[in-house]
């Protein structure tokens, strides 16, 4: 066991969450060739093999799954003695790896890395973009830092840190433009475009519409906001996008832009990381930039906040480029 390297860790930790050669090695940075090599020295090191591997992907070995979990104990270690190291210091250096749900990062994530940037020189940011089920995952493994996401996210082992609320708009066809809007009853019997099963903004939006249970008449799902969007204009329907989202994804489309009557639907963003992080302070105050970048964005793009707006149409001529995300 005395040749067991930290590198054949990481290239095993990789494979076991990928369970493809190719992919494994591209999270790598390394050539195919070169991480088989590794995972085949280990497995001769150990005795007995890792993975069962078949024609296009491979899968872990009972033992495999028994050593993965030792493995992540093992990475997750090292990689808090690291983060031991840059907490002695009073500002954050060195690699932060952040995690951003989907209806958030492409609205916030330029304002955000500008402003983390230019405030702490010498930081590396590696950004993930993933569903807020498999950014806690990878924050319990280890494997980020921190993660932005809708609260609550109900997880004892973590801190949750309020950033800011926001409230979700109706978007029509343009043709729609002053129609009543609708009260959540009436909603449910339109056709409603949601993002696909898994996000939890699809969630959101079927909790103010009370469709828990039942099923609307037609619901149609979506890969992205830009995509339910395109389809809006399209007249297939209608959908519901939080207001970060409006300058971005209404520049190119002709929709109508709706506030519901209160109660509003709306969410609640925040930062959340592990309790143990021995960077807990130095996230705190990143915690702290992020909210005044998503301040500072907002105040740019509603010099009128739309809360004091019932209808407004939006087509790609009514947003100009200099009032978009830089």
């Amino acid at each position: 066991m005395t040749n067991l390297t930290l590198k054949q860790l990481r290239y095993f930790e990789a494979l076991a969450r990928h369970n493809h050669f190719g992919r494994a090695a591209d999270a790598c940075a390394i050539s195919q060739p070169a991480i088989s090599v590794q995972i085949r020295e280990l497995e001769e090191t150990l005795g007995t093999e890792l993975f069962e591997r078949g024609p296009r992907q491979v899968r872990l070995t009972n033992f495999g799954e028994e050593f993965a979990l030792r493995v992540r104990d093992i990475l997750r270690s090292v990689d808090e003695l690291a983060d031991l190291a840059r907490s002695s210091r009073d500002r954050l250096v060195g690699r932060l790896r952040i995690g951003v749900i989907p209806t958030v990062a492409p609205y916030l994530l330029p304002t955000i890395i500008g402003n983390l940037s230019s405030m702490h020189d010498g930081l590396d940011i590696h950004v993930r973009e993933t569903q807020t089920q498999k950014l806690i995952q990878e924050l319990a493994d280890g494997r980020l830092d921190a993660a932005i996401v809708a609260l609550p996210v109900s997880e004892p082992s973590l801190t949750e840190i309020v950033l800011f609320a926001e409230n979700f708009v109706l978007v029509r066809p343009g043709e729609d433009e002053g129609k009543p809007v609708p009260n959540r009853e009436m909603l449910r019997e339109m056709r409603l475009l949601l993002l696909e099963e898994g996000h939890c903004f699809r969630d959101q939006a079927l909790s103010f519409c009370n469709m828990h249970s039942a099923r609307p008449r037609e619901l149609l799902d979506g890969s992205s906001l830009s995509t339910l969007v395109q389809m809006v204009s399209a007249g297939i329907g209608v959908t519901l996008i939080p207001e970060m989202a409006v300058p971005v994804e209404t520049r190119s489309a002709s929709v109508s832009i709706a506030r519901f009557r209160s109660p509003q639907p709306s969410r609640t963003i925040g930062m959340v990381w592990r309790k143990t992080s021995p960077i807990a302070k130095q996230l705190l105050r990143i915690s702290e930039v992020v909210r005044q970048s998503a301040d500072a964005l907002r105040a740019q793009h509603n010099p009128t906040p739309i809360a004091h707006l019932l209808n407004l149409t939006v087509s790609a001529p009514a947003i100009t480029k200099s009032t978009l995300p830089q």
